[in-house]
């Protein structure tokens, strides 16, 4: 991504109809800050959709868009695809020709939260590293096992650099910035932005002992729920836990009524149902396969706790799932018959 103090920056954000709008802005406005702080066009960018014209994100807002087939004949130095919901049906083949093309012209190409798809399945990050939501983990290990998933905040491999999303976009976007213009310039677009550390890219989605509200967990208890996450496809008697853990299974059952308020069997239950949840959603793999990833040994018995917990069972989630949140029934979590 370097180039010459005053040379400027081309970048192309792409859209995907219901993309995250909060990520999208949050990765453009340090270089925006860049910009401005020193009056100088550093870096130009334009938001580009399939079709141009208004694109909806998530959220119910949206943003005027270039149409792709104006922009594709013109060159770019970064190129981002930043996407949301159902990311597989966004990946046309004038996209997919752009994205080819941009990767030969020499561009880094990247993601925002399940950007990393469409680069994914137009073949542009095989034999990468890459990142993308943690909800989104299971199915992209699942559908691309000849990319390297890790769950950091965002990933720099080369020329292909990916991002979870949320507010890692904006680190995303002020690495960029320091790694292009120094970080006197990157310092000063964070502070001007009031993003009071960059965060790494070896930085964790989800870091050990991170209670963003404050909220103390004993680590009895932390350390079973990671037992538990650790062995979702073979699920382990929840005797076993307590031993891993070392601590007794009155404890654990106490501790788990305090502070989850279900008992550890439901809560290892509902995590592999969680799981679930996203390989159904997010992927086409068989519901008998997801059954057995998420340590059900019976599809029955899967498919009647899949529909205990969500109010509908898996085959029929397979195609509402794919629904944008704002049009979902709430709550997600819901109970048959409410």
């Amino acid at each position: 991504m370097g180039q010459g103090a005053e040379a400027e920056t081309r970048l192309l954000v792409i859209v995907a109809p219901s993309f995250n709008i909060s990520a999208t802005m949050g990765f453009i406005d340090p270089f925006r800050a860049a910009n401005y702080l020193d009056g100088k066009t550093y870096f130009k960018w334009d938001f580009v959709s399939e079709a141009g014209g208004y694109c909806a994100a998530s959220n119910g807002a949206g943003i005027d868009t270039t149409a792709l087939a104006d922009v594709t004949a013109h060159p770019a130095d970064i190129v981002i695809v930043s996407a949301s919901w159902t990311p597989e049906r966004h990946l046309t083949t004038r996209l997919r020709t752009a994205l080819r093309t941009w990767a030969r012209g020499g561009a880094t190409l990247g993601a925002l939260d399940t950007g990393a798809f469409i680069l994914a399945q137009a073949g542009l990050l095989a034999g990468c590293r890459a990142t993308v939501h943690y909800e989104h983990i299971d199915a992209f290990q699942e559908l691309y096992p000849d990319i390297e998933v890790v769950e950091n905040l965002y990933e720099l491999d080369g020329n292909r650099v990916t991002c979870c999303g949320g507010s890692a976009a904006v680190d995303f976007g002020l690495q960029m910035v320091q790694g292009i213009h120094g970080s006197a310039l990157a310092n000063a677009a964070a502070r001007y932005i009031f993003h009071d550390r960059l965060r790494g890219p070896a930085a964790q989605q989800q870091p050990e002992g991170s209670e963003p509200l404050g909220a103390i967990v004993p680590a009895t208890l932390k350390s079973a729920i990671q037992i538990m996450e650790a062995h979702l496809e073979d699920p382990l008697p929840v005797p076993e836990i307590c031993k891993r853990a070392g601590i007794s299974h009155r404890q654990l059952d106490r501790l788990f009524a305090i502070y989850i308020k279900k008992t550890p069997a439901l809560y290892y239950r509902d995590i592999r149902l969680d799981r679930a949840r996203g390989l159904v959603t997010q992927t086409e793999m068989p519901i008998a396969e997801v059954a057995i990833a998420s340590g059900f040994a019976s599809q029955v018995h899967f498919s009647r706790a899949y529909k205990d917990r969500f109010g509908l069972p898996p085959s029929r989630d397979r195609i509402e799932g794919r629904v944008p949140f704002e049009y979902r029934a709430w709550p997600m979590h819901r109970k048959a018959g409410l």
